[in-house]
């Protein structure tokens, strides 16, 4: 936890200067991440000449790390000191991307490399992701969790808004395999500033007993043995399962079918992230107003309408009804995340924040790499929109496990203090 000089004087967490070193690599990385997030898809689909399927499974590399490795990760990162694990990772991810730009320079870029791209930058993705979301309680308070959530969600919700644009405008003044090595030194940009953190508590001690297969178990007892992160756990992997469904045919329906350019692509994506910068800014008005549980049911069932937009739009006017529906579902789905996860980390004892949140990215991301190739196969299959209609129908009911949970009448949740 934090020493009498590193907490927050009277302005937040804004004047928490470990915390605001965190906040700061984060947010570059941040914007970086979402630059390739546009790049790695049109890569595939404008240099290689990728089919849809191979879209499709280009998304399912990116998310495998968290079937491969997402259980053992916690265990293993519990062990370790979480700052560490962070520089680590970042600069592995870095030297990954960079090597896309590089195979252009040199010829011998393939759907080869960019598999083994995302799938190397999944794996540190799921080490960075377990340390990261571990290593915020150790720096601020529990009671600052919410503020430190909503800040750094804030942050990544600008990142969407500018990253898509600047990664459009790039993607197409410096072709999209170099746009990906901007993202590589936002990682090493990262890496610097969390580097610079000096609160670094202890390495856990090491128990000469210890065993990965029981510390694994007791990580999956925790979450699976509390009905609410249980419904909770549900409730995501399924969103999730058909969200990655729609983002591997998504790009695919704007660069091929509609034939629009980077720029534009970029714009819509933009516009639409305005959303999830609101639901940063409301989630704590939000949920003191209805309720902590009742503000994940309902920001869990409001992103469900809006994916019906996707399987209708065209060249016309209806772009900019994709956008609106995109930004309610970014807005929603930022109010879910910032109350589930600063309740997550307030209920969880310190000891098992690795696990428990490998654990719960196990379950809920779990399902990404599923809904990847799926998306791509349904693609190929029924054809791309279609397939939103599907991912439509589909994600409208991933609300139920926590409607239908005690979290529907929940207005304050436990915390580890209250548990034990």
């Amino acid at each position: 936890m934090t020493d009498a000089l590193d907490r927050p004087r009277r302005g937040g967490l804004w004047h928490h200067p470990e915390f605001r070193r965190l906040w700061i690599g984060e947010s570059v990385s941040q914007f970086g991440a979402t630059i390739s997030q546009l790049a790695l898809p049109l890569v595939a689909i404008l240099i290689v000449r990728a089919s849809t399927f191979e879209v499709g499974l280009l998304v399912t590399c990116e998310m495998a790390a968290f079937l491969l490795v997402g259980l053992p990760a916690g265990a293993w990162v519990d062990r370790m000191r979480f700052r560490a694990v962070l520089i680590v990772n970042d600069v592995l991810r870095a030297l990954a991307l960079a090597s896309a730009p590089l195979a252009q320079w040199l010829g011998v870029l393939s759907m080869g490399q960019l598999y083994a791209v995302a799938l190397v930058t999944g794996v540190c993705t799921v080490f960075f992701d377990v340390a990261y979301q571990s290593f915020v309680p150790q720096l601020v308070e529990r009671e600052q969790l919410v503020e430190a959530n909503a800040k750094l969600q804030a942050s990544e919700s600008v990142s969407q808004i500018s990253g898509p644009s600047v990664g459009g405008v790039l993607i197409q003044a410096l072709t999209a395999p170099y746009a990906v090595l901007l993202d590589a030194l936002s990682f090493l940009w990262s890496a610097s500033w969390v580097a610079a953190i000096q609160t670094r508590p202890d390495k856990p001690a090491r128990h000469p007993d210890r065993n990965l297969r029981r510390e694994i178990g007791e990580g999956l007892r925790f979450v699976l043995g509390n009905p609410l992160l249980r419904a909770i756990a549900l409730c995501t992997g399924t969103a999730n399962l058909f969200n990655s469904m729609a983002a591997s045919v998504s790009v695919v329906l704007l660069a091929r079918e509609l034939s629009l350019s980077p720029g534009l692509i970029g714009l819509l994506g933009s516009v639409s992230a305005v959303g999830g910068l609101a639901g940063s800014l409301l989630a704590r008005r939000f949920a003191r107003r209805v309720g902590q549980g009742p503000a994940i049911w309902i920001s869990a069932l409001a992103v469900g309408p809006f994916a019906f937009v996707a399987p209708l739009v065209q060249r016309d006017w209806t772009l900019g009804l994709l956008a609106i529906a995109q930004a309610g579902m970014w807005l929603s789905m930022v109010v879910y995340n910032i109350t589930q996860v600063s309740f997550r980390q307030g209920l969880c004892p310190p000891a098992l924040l690795g696990r428990m949140n490998a654990t719960m990215r196990f379950l809920v991301w779990g399902t990404m790499p599923v809904g990847g190739f799926l998306g791509g196969l349904l693609g190929s299959v029924i054809g791309v929109r279609q397939t939103l209609l599907v991912v439509a129908v589909g994600g409208l009911l991933s609300f139920l496990p926590v409607f239908l949970s005690p979290l529907r009448r929940m207005r304050e949740l436990p915390s580890y203090a209250v548990a034990v």
